[in-house]
């Protein structure tokens, strides 16, 4: 289901300019949850360090980071990476999704998705937390957007199968990764996986079925294979180095998003 929202035309420019937007809002969402500060008060953004009200042009996505040279108009502190990362990642996700999905709900509701998925990752990569205000609305979210959105079909009984099947995604996908949970705990008596893990694989089992729920987790035991090796590089405490799973995870989903079937059609022939 496919309501066209604007001209095909202006579409994937204006979706990449809504990109940045939800970044920028993002970075606040970012820095005033890991520092607990109330995302309403102070209304305007601030510098971190001198905590100076940004003007207007201080804080255009991206381009502000650029003409400011990555440091603050104020003091000259140094802008974190974290603040045109997060935009750049979202204005990124804002054009894959406009030029995969085109102007309709499902961009809107698949643009929000991601924007919570980014957010919640760049939280989770400083504080090795998954924050539910963001996990479990998106967890509904997606259980939404793939019965009335995103399945194939419209109508009831269309609807109801795909809200049955996106039931059962998340139930594999969150109810697996809690006995994987307790699992762990049971066998070395540490905790291997947060339950804002838990929470985010109701949202990307949701999001994906359970069908893509193999890829996904294959993507993301890969990509965090990856970085795995430069965590333990960095922290010299080898294989007892945390690594934040939420990051990885996520990125598999929003891959599977736009390349899940390509992938394994891909898969397919190269098995031939």
């Amino acid at each position: 289901m496919n309501h066209q929202l604007l001209p095909p035309a202006l579409f994937a420019p204006l979706a990449f300019l809504l990109g940045l937007i939800m970044g920028s809002f993002g970075t606040a969402c970012v820095h005033r949850w890991l520092n607990e500060i109330s995302l309403l008060r102070p209304a305007r953004s601030f510098c971190p360090k001198c905590e100076a009200t940004l003007r207007w042009w201080e804080n255009v996505p991206l381009v502000s980071w650029l003409l400011l040279r990555g440091r603050c108009g104020h003091c000259g502190e140094a802008i974190g990476w974290r603040y045109p990362a997060l935009e750049l990642l979202c204005g990124l996700w804002g054009l894959a999704v406009a030029l995969k999905y085109g102007p309709g709900w499902a961009f809107a509701a698949l643009f929000v998705l991601g924007g919570m998925l980014l957010i919640a990752s760049f939280i989770d990569l400083e504080s090795f937390l998954l924050p539910d205000v963001l996990t479990l609305p998106g967890a509904a979210l997606a259980l939404a957007s793939a019965a009335f959105l995103l399945g194939p079909g419209s109508g009831p009984d269309a609807w109801l199968a795909n809200g049955k099947t996106a039931l059962l995604g998340a139930a594999i996908g969150g109810g697996g990764f809690w006995l994987l949970r307790v699992g762990y705990k049971l066998l070395r008596g540490t905790e291997g996986l947060g339950l804002g893990d838990v929470k985010l694989m109701l949202l990307l089992g949701a999001l994906v079925g359970p069908q893509g729920l193999p890829l996904t987790l294959l993507l993301a035991g890969i990509t965090a294979l990856l970085a795995s090796v430069i965590y333990m590089l960095r922290s010299g405490q080898g294989g007892k180095t945390p690594i934040p799973f939420g990051p990885f995870l996520s990125l598999a989903g929003m891959i599977h998003v736009l390349w899940g079937q390509e992938i394994w059609l891909w898969w397919l022939r190269v098995m031939r």
